[in-house]
């Protein structure tokens, strides 16, 4: 019995207990007891006259009058059992549905991969029943629904990614097919198949030179030419004799979709299909004429999508790829104009409200801002193994749905855990939206091939925390704090009473702090005394190593010239030392042309005089030619001789 069916029906009472009188005009009156039309109710309109018991009317000759009555219909106890109310506020049903099942009519449009992913095939469920189902050509990428045109009434369409192709599904019907455009062949593979479809090649030097092709060139081979490597020999000359008059085709697959709003960011308007392939590429096909839109590139093959935004207006397109980043582009951009760079490989991309929610193969959850802030991040008890959004509209609430391996389903709105769904086997895929009459139905299948659907009650609230049970176990650890002594407590009283003296003491040893670094390193760019010019003519650079354990010393100088293009000519280099205590075979040499970008490293031996075990600075100069003042100098920390001191 329909919920939109009205009963003409009149109530009447009598001793043998109560009745339903069916108003009629003629003499012959049905009797119903309420007990019997509850329990053997159902979808059929006639069902009710069916089931009646008949019996004379207790009021003879009387006329019955017409009152409109909507009956609700009780479910049985296989359909309580079925469907039972859930602590957090959602109701579950089985697998199984009954006849009668209290569900509105839909349509749900699953993809089975068939015995070993050898046979997909996309089936349309209404209830537990199959209405149809077609053959697919190759194992799905992706599928979307989505609108293409404003005509009367309004029927959305369904894309399915599958190989290079998008085949469309309008009214439960395949409506058109897209391909993608093919990709220019590499030139040298091109060649060898000319010169074996001329004879001028047998098939094992053309099968050593593909090989050599496919690991040097930039541009991939062909299927074709990716087929005939596998071959044995004895069935290369039969291949190549089959295809050598075909022209050689290299054809990419598509990797994920998603749609975008066209113009509208309406609920029911027109969008777009945004397609990555895998030679990293996006395209945003338009919703009519099925042409290509935009063309972006990316880094790397994208494996996940999420837009914002609408195409004629402005938009923004976050694209996680195989190489572990995530690129952000919009309208006008053709290259990626932002990249956030991740620890892990994605497994899921979400977007809430103005934040890109990323799940990682390290069990954690994290929160991205467009721009690649990282606002937090959330640990898994396992492994993510799928994610998708959940949006109630009219309470304003968007949260990340996350399938985990342990058999959980967790919502999060941001890093807070709002809900906790057990489910009997992993969850590998879900959604939620509309299904039918209820708004807000999240549908499930586990990796054995169950389909689980959940609809949340229309008074469910979240809240924060609400999925576990508890304190945190931070909470409970105690923290070692001291006790507070008689000097802190004194030291706080000081504080308290001179707290605008001590912020200006503070303040004036700051200021002399930084008038003698500034004072200092002036004094070193006046007399040369920093290892690094300052000067543009002059672009040096020294570096001193002192090696060995005495009496003799090695000293290398290593010189640079950080110059981009102009060498430098005509140095000296000269030490300073006191003689007492070391002696040097060269105090003073000159420096051969020095290259812009190569560090020259310039070596000599340093000998130690003193029996005393003492040390000395050995200053380092380099001067120009005809000039008294140093370009540069460094300071070099002799160490003790421990030849020396152990005699």
């Amino acid at each position: 019995m329909s919920w939109g069916e009205r009963l003409h029906l009149s109530k009447q009472k009598n001793t043998g207990g109560q009745h339903l009188l069916l108003g009629s005009l003629s003499a012959t009156v049905r009797k119903l007891r309420i007990r019997n039309l509850c329990s053997r109710a159902s979808w059929s309109p006639g069902a009710i006259a069916r089931c009646a018991v008949a019996g004379q009317s207790p009021l003879p000759g009387r006329r019955l009058q017409r009152w409109p009555l909507r009956l609700r219909r009780i479910p049985t106890a296989a359909e309580l059992r079925a469907m039972r109310p859930i602590r957090n506020g959602w109701m579950r049903t089985t697998t199984r549905w009954p006849t009668s099942t209290p569900f509105p009519p839909a349509w749900l449009v699953v993809g089975d991969l068939g015995p070993g992913g050898q046979e997909p095939r996309l089936k349309v469920l209404k209830g537990p029943t199959v209405l149809t189902e077609s053959p697919l050509p190759a194992l799905p990428a992706a599928a979307a629904t989505f609108l293409m045109d404003q005509h009367e009434p309004r029927a959305s369409a369904l894309a399915l990614a599958s190989g290079p192709c998008v085949y469309v599904y309008k009214n439960l019907r395949p409506y058109f097919k897209f391909t993608l455009p093919p990709l220019p062949p590499n030139p040298v593979e091109q060649d060898l198949w000319n010169q074996a479809k001329e004879d001028r090649i047998d098939p094992l030097t053309l099968k050593e030179m593909l090989e050599g092709i496919r690991e040097k060139a930039e541009v991939p081979l062909s299927v074709q030419s990716l087929r005939f490597l596998q071959l044995e020999l004895s069935d290369m000359e039969a291949f190549v004799n089959q295809h050598k008059s075909k022209a050689i085709k290299r054809q990419t697959v598509i990797t994920t979709m998603t749609t975008l709003k066209k113009n509208l960011a309406d609920e029911d308007a027109v969008s777009c299909l945004v397609l990555g392939t895998e030679n990293k590429e996006l395209l945003v096909l338009d919703p009519e004429a099925f042409t290509i839109l935009a063309k972006m590139s990316l880094p790397s093959v994208p494996v996940f999508l999420e837009v914002s935004g609408q195409f004629d207006v402005e938009f923004r397109l976050a694209a996680a790829c195989r190489n572990g980043n995530i690129y952000i582009l919009r309208r006008d951009s053709k290259r990626p104009k932002y990249c956030i760079e991740l620890s892990a490989q994605a497994v899921g991309l979400v977007r809430v409200h103005k934040i890109l929610v990323v799940g990682s193969t390290q069990d954690s959850l994290h929160g991205f801002t467009y721009k690649g802030k990282r606002l937090w991040t959330v640990q898994m008890p396992a492994a993510i193994l799928t994610m998708n959004l959940l949006e109630q509209s009219f309470r304003g609430l968007q949260a990340v749905v996350a399938g985990l391996a342990n058999g959980e389903v967790r919502i999060y709105r941001d890093k807070a855990l709002l809900n906790v769904i057990r489910t009997p086997d992993a969850v590998t895929s879900l959604c939620f939206g509309r299904y039918g009459r209820e708004d807000n139905t999240l549908v499930m299948t586990t990796r054995g091939g169950g389909l689980i659907i959940k609809i949340l009650k229309r008074t469910a609230v979240f809240v924060e925390g609400g999925g576990e049970v508890g304190p945190p176990p931070a909470q409970a650890t105690k923290l070692n704090v001291p006790r507070k002594t008689r000097l802190y407590v004194d030291q706080t009283l000081r504080e308290r009473e001179a707290g605008t003296a001590m912020h200006r003491t503070f303040q004036t040893d700051l200021y002399l702090l930084r008038l003698r670094a500034a004072r200092a390193y002036v004094q070193a760019l006046e007399s040369s005394l920093s290892p690094v010019s300052v000067t543009a003519r002059e672009p040096l650079k020294l570096h001193a190593v002192v090696q060995g354990l005495g009496p003799t010393f090695k000293l290398t100088l290593h010189l640079q010239n950080t110059s981009t293009a102009r060498p430098i000519l005509g140095l000296l280099i000269c030490f300073l030392y006191d003689e007492a205590l070391y002696a040097l075979p060269r105090a003073f040499f000159k420096v051969p042309l020095l290259v812009p970008g190569l560090n020259y490293p310039l070596e000599t031996f340093v000998e130690s005089l003193s029996d005393k075990g003492i040390s000395d600075l050995i200053k380092v100069l380099v001067l120009r030619e005809g000039q008294s003042a140093p370009l540069l100098s460094a300071h070099i920390n002799m160490p003790v001789s421990e030849g020396l001191a152990a005699a």
